[in-house]
């Protein structure tokens, strides 16, 4: 007969006790993982603040689009291979590609100032963000006084309007380049325009609509307001401008669509996206642009970029590289 002590009797009494919670643990775990996956949730609020000077920017992100097998034509002048290991070696999946909608609003004497308008909802599921992002940062349509546009694609001002074609800012002045604009609203080029490409002169035209009586159309090195100054950046649009934001010795260039995501565009430049209309010259406002923020370190902001989309650019090797702003728990 094998003989027991207290020391030996304690813990098998206590493996005893722990058995029943120990099996209904596995079994909540077995039919965790045979469960099928919970639709996605919200993330927390996205926007983020920085000072530049003594102004506010704030980055408002409107959610994203995917592109489904980015490897085949997304990249006009590169094999599959090649955009296949760009997007490998930035841990990004090869399947789809996301790319991220954010708008900057600038807290400027004049009031509050608006960059592009991000997609109102209307170009899929997983973007129109704006508004519900507006009101956690605390901002409302009915106090932007100005929308400057950097360019007439969909995705920037597809949320000028709501889909029934009402204006969302109420009291704003929209601020468009004259080339774009010029382009855009030309019947004789809209006519003479791919089928596939007149929806796209239709929507502007659409979204400009109410706004008729309130559109300034501005040279392409024009001085916007104070501390906006527009940038010339042709090449992805006819009219394509950026906007050097400056206040005292602090500057922001806000970058548009000079580059999409910078895994890609930005690390290497040469390549030419489907999206650009004059490929070469994209190409060579690329290279130009962030020869200039990199030499000067000036902070970018990019529309396609992760958010919170802010950082300044490095030369490296034959291309550029992105370092994030720190992000700061303070403003």
């Amino acid at each position: 007969m094998t003989r027991l002590d207290r020391r030996g009797l304690l813990p098998a009494a206590g493996a005893m006790l722990m058995a029943p919670a120990l099996l209904r643990a596995a079994q909540a775990q077995t039919a965790a993982a045979s469960a099928p996956m919970a639709a996605a949730s919200p993330q927390a609020p996205g926007f983020y603040r920085f000072r530049l000077g003594g102004r506010v920017v704030t980055l408002v992100n409107d959610g994203q689009g995917r592109r489904p097998k980015p490897t085949e034509g997304f990249v006009r002048n590169a094999e599959p291979a090649a955009v296949e290991k760009a997007l490998r070696d930035a841990f990004l999946p090869v399947e789809h590609l996301d790319i991220p909608y954010t708008v900057t609003f600038l807290q400027a004497p004049g009031g509050l100032v608006l960059f592009d308008t991000g997609t109102g909802g209307q170009l899929g599921a997983t973007a129109g963000n704006i508004p519900a992002n507006m009101r956690a940062a605390g901002l409302a349509p009915e106090q932007v006084t100005t929308i400057v546009l950097t360019h007439f694609h969909a995705d920037h001002i597809s949320g000028l309007t709501d889909a029934e074609g009402k204006a969302l800012f109420p009291n704003a002045e929209i601020v468009v380049p004259e080339a774009e604009w010029a382009y855009w609203m030309d019947d004789g080029i809209a006519s003479r325009a791919p089928e596939a490409m007149r929806g796209a002169f239709a929507g502007a035209r659409r979204r400009f609509a109410p706004y008729q009586s309130r559109v300034r159309r501005i040279a392409a090195d024009a001085e916007v307001a104070p501390g906006i100054k527009a940038v010339p950046t042709q090449g992805h649009t006819p009219g394509h401008t950026s906007y050097l934001l400056s206040d005292g010795a602090d500057q922001a260039m806000l970058l548009g669509d000079v580059t999409n995501r910078p895994e890609l565009n930005l690390a290497n430049p040469g390549w030419h996206l489907v999206f650009d209309m004059d490929a070469a010259m994209a190409e060579a406002t690329r290279r130009r642009v962030f020869d200039q923020v990199a030499a000067d370190r000036i902070r970018c902001i990019g529309y396609h970029f992760p958010f919170p989309a802010n950082g300044h650019v490095v030369k490296e090797a034959q291309g550029y590289r992105l370092i994030p702003a720190p992000w700061s728990s303070a403003v």
